[in-house]
């Protein structure tokens, strides 16, 4: 008997066939394929179906999911409305933050290494390289830069937690970063 292998990301082009919007019958040709490893699976599929929930009409295209500097990226064109925009961007914000602690090939919990000059997240039993030493307390931390309601530049600190798979705002000030 002969095994069929499939490959999860036709099938999650295939799922979100109205969001990756591939050539007839080529979903392997879709300009959003992700390009990234099977440890990333499942915050790639979660992702879209975050995404998929929030369009509320709008439209969304998948134009690229990448691992760059050993986290994902995930590019979109689309028009929707503000509210649906902001439920979109955390869905991908949150996908970017986990695969900086999730290893891209097994999927466990993974650190940020180098090597060479490459830059990669892995477990212990995937990892190549030196760790990069992140200083305490940084680990896991996302500054968010805004435009508030004055116009003026508003930056926000969030702590990713693997856990919960959620933001858990954190006070700069706590930080003893000088900018």
């Amino acid at each position: 008997m002969t095994a069929i292998v499939t490959d999860w990301r036709i099938d999650l082009i295939k799922a979100y066939h109205g969001l990756f919007h591939p050539p007839a019958g080529a979903p392997e040709a879709a300009q959003g394929y992700p390009h990234c490893g099977d440890g990333w699976r499942d915050l790639v599929e979660r992702t879209f179906a975050k995404v998929e929930a929030a369009l509320e009409g709008g439209t969304f295209r998948a134009l690229q999911i990448k691992e760059k500097y050993g986290t994902l990226h995930l590019y979109w064109s689309g028009g929707l409305s503000d509210e649906a925009e902001a439920k979109v961007q955390e869905a991908i914000d949150l996908a970017e933050a986990r695969s900086a602690c999730t290893c891209e090939q097994c999927g466990e919990e993974g650190y940020l290494y180098r090597t060479g000059g490459v830059l990669m997240t892995r477990c212990a039993a995937h990892a190549k390289g030196q760790p990069v030493v992140v200083k305490p307390g940084l680990r896991n931390l996302h500054l968010m830069q805004g435009i508030g309601q004055d116009g003026a530049r508003v930056i926000s600190c969030r702590r990713y937690d693997r856990a919960t798979d959620t933001f858990i705002d954190v006070s700069p000030d706590s930080l003893k970063i000088e900018e």
